[in-house]
């Protein structure tokens, strides 16, 4: 027969998180549970982020944010992101935006929410839209 090399056979994937933060596990459960139970693939995406390290999670300021709004046609939709969501000085004027994400910094929060914007967890994302 033919000596076959496995040296590369291993594709190896995630199944939970390295992390033994416990509220970052209950996130886990909880999506684990939506993406399993819901047609969404936005379910097994956020799922797969949260598997990830925190050098593939890097943070987005809310200037990125806003630039993003401005692009899309946005409406009423809910910005995810997850990760960290800092502030940015540079930025005058922050709009008015929903963002969902694991942190926010103190001050990026403060300016979200002063410009009449919202800002929310995974777990109140998940009571207001199951499927993204």
């Amino acid at each position: 027969g033919i000596d076959l090399d496995h040296r590369h056979d291993k594709k190896k994937q995630r199944k939970e998180p390295v992390s033994q933060d416990p509220y970052l596990r209950l996130l886990v459960k909880l999506y684990r549970f939506l993406a399993r139970r819901t047609n969404a693939k936005f379910n097994q995406v956020v799922l797969k982020r949260l598997f990830m390290s925190r050098i593939n999670r890097p943070p987005m300021s809310i200037a990125r944010i806003a630039r993003r709004m401005s692009k899309s046609c946005v409406g009423d939709k809910i910005f995810v992101i997850v990760g960290t969501v800092t502030d940015d000085t540079r930025l005058l004027e922050v709009p008015k935006m929903k963002v969902c994400a694991l942190r926010f910094t103190e001050a990026a929060r403060t300016r979200i929410l002063k410009a009449g914007g919202e800002v929310m967890t995974f777990d109140q994302l998940a009571m207001r839209a199951p499927t993204g």
